[in-house]
């Protein structure tokens, strides 16, 4: 594919722009080249500003569950955007779209929205150490919550280790704050002494390293080991939530944290987060309690909209059977033509280029950047879109048909000839 707008216009967005971009990896260099840039999306399609058409399998990173531009949720932002776009005061959305979350996650008794995931994380974090009273957390290694100081930490290489920053800017002495334990070892959880840690936050479903699922009895053990120490565990379903199921992954899995951290599908494309959970932990947060945290955009009402006119689509029929189906298709097919290490979990989905299982962060760091990369390139050309990093996701929509698998597999099957 030929690309010189988008070319001219990288040209134009590096000088502007650190990096060219405005979210690290946007910018390709987890696989080489430059960005596309994007003119329009419909459907499963993106088209960028020299008019080429990709199927589209990242999905603005995972809020597109309905496809791009859905009729619903224009619909519902443009009627909202001509009521205002802000109003600094409540908005009865807001309590709409807090029922609906409750609706599919009663074990939210109550919910505060915010702009991002980052900021949710941030929140629950925050909320952790200010009502239990203590200063640690932990972490797992390869897991992404943000960019909030407190979680910018390298992999530890133990349980006794407490990590350096992983980012210039974050203070040592922050950082240090943080223990990292490795995912899926029960091992590691034991060796911790949990009534020192104000909580422990987790993707239920990691997919910041590639898609690892989590063993079920590490998941069980971890409920286990904060209940019985007080600590606050944080559930981080800024990804999973309302993805992987109704009640995310901690309804699939059937293990629910104390906090949850949500974003992207609840606000249907639109910037948003959410923090929610047990009432006596949500209440420590002003100007209930000494916890604080505000936004001037909290509870946007254009968010609002977006969000609800996303879940109430969702939640109308059998679309998560549906979801399941089609992500299946396109799976196993790949499955067949792809070597490498495939996993699913629902309609997020990734192959690991690499020759043995990847069970944690470790392995999955033993996958062959450069020929994803290659292979990345060569289904970009044949107008697939998959995510631009080894360690990255793809997501499927309910806009996904056979129309868009059909042509995927056979560039896959052209893809794999030039490895």
């Amino acid at each position: 594919m030929e690309r010189p707008y988008s070319d001219k216009l990288w040209q134009e967005a590096s000088r502007l722009f650190p990096g060219g971009v405005n979210s690290p990896v946007r910018a390709f260099r987890g696989v080489g080249g430059t960005p596309f840039f994007t003119q329009r999306a419909r459907g499963a399609r993106l088209w960028d500003v020299d008019g080429n058409e990709y199927v589209d399998y990242v999905m603005s990173w995972g809020p597109m569950i309905l496809g791009h531009a859905h009729p619903a949720v224009i619909q519902a932002v443009a009627e909202a955007a001509r009521d205002g776009t802000s109003f600094g005061t409540p908005n009865p959305r807001e309590i709409r779209l807090a029922q609906l979350v409750q609706e599919a996650m009663p074990w939210l008794e109550k919910l505060r929205f915010v702009n991002s995931g980052t900021e949710a994380t941030m929140t629950a974090i925050r909320l952790a150490r200010g009502y239990t009273g203590r200063d640690r957390i932990v972490k797992f290694e390869g897991c992404y919550h943000g960019h909030a100081d407190s979680l910018l930490v390298k992999a530890g290489s133990g349980a006794a280790t407490f990590d350096v920053p992983d980012s210039a800017g974050v203070p040592a002495d922050v950082a240090r704050q943080t223990l990292t334990l490795p995912l899926n070892d029960l091992a590691a959880l034991e060796a911790v002494n949990w009534r020192e840690v104000a909580g422990a936050i987790l993707e239920p479903v990691p997919a910041n390293m590639g898609l690892i699922p989590l063993r079920p009895e590490f998941l069980q053990k971890l409920r286990q080991v904060t209940q019985a120490a007080g600590a606050v565990l944080i559930m981080d379903e800024v990804m999973s939530g309302f993805r992987v199921a109704k009640g995310g992954a901690q309804q699939l899995y059937g293990v629910s944290g104390d906090l949850t951290t949500l974003g992207k599908i609840i606000g249907g494309g639109l910037p948003v987060g959410a923090v929610g959970g047990r009432a006596e932990i949500m209440d420590c947060l002003a100007p209930l309690g000494p916890v604080y945290q505000a936004g001037t955009l909290a509870g946007n009402p254009l968010a609002m909209a977006a969000g609800l006119a996303t879940l109430e689509t969702l939640f109308a029929g059998d679309h998560y059977r549906r979801l399941e189906e089609v992500s299946a298709v396109l799976c196993d097919g790949l499955r067949a033509i792809v070597p490498g290490q495939h996993v699913r979990v629902g309609s997020m989905f990734c192959c690991f280029f690499s020759a043995t299982p990847v069970v944690d962060y470790a392995t999955a760091k033993t996958s062959d950047t450069k020929r994803y990369g290659r292979f990345f390139h060569q289904m970009l050309d044949r107008g697939v879109y998959l995510a631009p990093s080894q360690f990255e996701v793809g997501f499927m929509s309910l806009a996904h048909t056979a129309e868009d698998i059909e042509p995927t597999l056979r560039a896959a099957r052209e893809a794999v000839k030039h490895l």
